[in-house]
């Protein structure tokens, strides 16, 4: 059985060339129209590997649109989910994390810094491979959210743990 591995920051830069080779192909095929505003959120969400809020999608955006709106980019990343071209991680936190990589794959959460890595499971998806249904539930998809402590979270809270040292916490 596989383990659980995470996406390479490599995998991440070729799969967001490729995304944003056909983006604009996509997106006349589904009537929306490619302003230059929406290619750079989409460019900006493809160049982030956290899993960004939209605070952070419009800070990046911003600097080559100054007049662009945060409501705007809320809009557009909303949009780009609704289309198929992003799709919103934990949205069960304090606010929507985005991921423009919408290939099958999961996400390891840091509990205290909410940092988030994809992570390929194929032991797990392999349990639900070719099948359509789940009891009286017809299967749409699945996602699995690891919740972790994340390496940096355990170096900091190292001191704060009785008993744990440096050198009992590996990763």
């Amino acid at each position: 059985m596989d383990s659980p591995t995470l996406i390479s920051p490599a995998w991440r830069k070729r799969y967001a060339g490729q995304r944003l080779a056909a983006f604009s192909q996509r997106c006349r095929q589904r009537g929306l129209a490619l302003t230059p505003q929406r290619l750079a959120v989409m460019r900006a969400l493809l160049a982030a590997s956290d899993h960004p809020r939209a605070e952070s999608i419009f800070a990046a955006v911003h600097q080559q649109f100054p007049t662009i709106s945060l409501a705007t980019v809320h809009r557009t990343l909303e949009t780009l989910c609704a289309i198929g071209e992003a799709r919103k991680v934990t949205a069960l936190h304090d606010s929507a994390r985005y991921d423009g990589n919408t290939q099958p794959h999961h996400h390891l959460v840091c509990v205290r810094c909410r940092r988030v890595s994809d992570i390929e499971m194929a032991e797990f998806d392999h349990l639900l491979h070719g099948r359509e249904r789940l009891g009286e539930y017809a299967l749409l998809g699945a996602t699995v959210e690891i919740q972790a402590l994340c390496a940096n979270c355990q170096r900091e809270s190292a001191g704060d743990q009785p008993g744990l040292s440096k050198t009992s916490k590996s990763s």
